[in-house]
């Protein structure tokens, strides 16, 4: 499998408009320098979807969508109107955004129904392996404490890592696992790895980064040498 390195846009003032579309730019021709070889994701605003889909080859996720049928849902998200912008997935229960079980089983129901993939995050090995029984196609795990601090959870917190690894395993042998929180530079991403991941979800690295091209090579590129030598 390819190694993955997920990027949430949150709601930067990078993460809307034509800044919006560099970056996914910049992240489809990393990508294709690499020959595909590392699949990178975007993770834009709602707003951005329709126009980074349209622009990019590379798989564009929403931020969220809402546990509701289309119809009467005045300010919610269907996965519906996602699927119809050409996202190819959807980011649930990112720390910043919090939904029930529930909701996650109700989404990635629907989704597998729509043909559409899922990221779903979790903050524990415990709720990892909660969520990878509901069958995602991708769980990420991050420790909220360390989101945006610059402290990659595989040096503070390893073991929640091998934790979320070994749990997940035990209900779920096929879903792809993740790691997030203060990922930063390309180490960071080969000791997820070597830790048992196959990528990562990242954030401010690259939306706050002078040069976020530079920033997601030196990711992709340290995924690849990571799975080589696992």
């Amino acid at each position: 499998m390819r190694p993955i390195v997920a990027i949430n846009y949150k709601a930067y003032p990078t993460s809307f408009g034509k800044a919006a579309l560099d970056i996914a730019k910049q992240a489809e021709s990393v990508a294709k320098e690499l020959g595909f070889q590392v699949e990178i994701i975007v993770i834009p605003p709602f707003t951005e979807l329709r126009t980074l889909a349209q622009a990019v080859e590379i798989p564009v996720f929403a931020q969220h969508v809402d546990a509701v049928k289309l119809g009467a849902a005045t300010g919610h998200i269907p996965l519906e109107i996602v699927k119809d912008t050409g996202a190819a997935g959807v980011m649930l229960n990112h720390s910043e955004n919090r939904i029930r079980i529930d909701q996650i089983d109700y989404v990635v129901k629907k989704a597998k129904e729509l043909g559409v993939r899922t990221l779903v995050c979790a903050n524990t090995p415990e709720v990892s392996a909660a969520v990878a029984a509901l069958e995602p196609e991708i769980v990420a795990v991050e420790p909220p404490e360390l989101i945006g601090t610059g402290i990659p959870v595989s040096k503070a917190k390893p073991e929640v890592i091998t934790g979320t690894v070994e749990r997940v395993r035990e209900v779920n042998k096929d879903v792809v696992i993740l790691t997030g929180a203060g990922i930063t530079k390309g180490e960071d991403v080969e000791a997820a790895i070597r830790l048992g991941t196959l990528g990562v979800l990242v954030a401010s690295a690259v939306m706050k980064a002078k040069n976020p091209r530079e920033v997601i090579l030196d990711m992709a590129q340290a995924a690849l040498k990571a799975l080589d030598q696992k």
